[in-house]
């Protein structure tokens, strides 16, 4: 095939291909999102003794002109021993520290509080 032939023929259904898969990440994306939402609001609200056990930062962006976003994580472990990740803000993550006891509340996997103990 020669490359006219592939520009006219074959270029066209090559984007549109490009474009289906973006635009299908793109719904699947939002689909994931409001799912986990739903299913937030839907679980209980549990308050339990825990210890922070792990903090961690994820920054992304910043190169060149682009402004960078950072995200902020805690590890919590509850008597059990089980750990839990939860998506905290920058401002209580400021607040935890690493072996801090007290109770944390938490619904699904939305972080709501965390109040230490004495």
């Amino acid at each position: 095939m020669d490359i006219l032939g592939f520009f006219f023929g074959g270029f066209p259904i090559f984007i549109g291909l490009i474009f289906i898969l973006v635009f299908g990440l793109i719904i699947f994306a939002i689909v994931k999102n409001i799912s986990q939402w739903n299913k937030n609001n839907n679980s209980p609200k549990l308050s339990v003794p825990a210890q922070v056990v792990a903090k961690r930062s994820d920054t992304r962006g910043g190169s060149g002109n682009s402004s960078a976003s950072t995200s902020y994580y805690a590890t919590f472990q509850v008597e059990s021993g089980d750990r839990i990740e939860l998506h905290v803000s920058g401002q209580e993550y400021g607040m935890l520290a690493e072996d801090d006891l007290g109770v944390l509340t938490f619904q699904g996997t939305r972080f709501l509080s965390f109040e230490r103990r004495s």
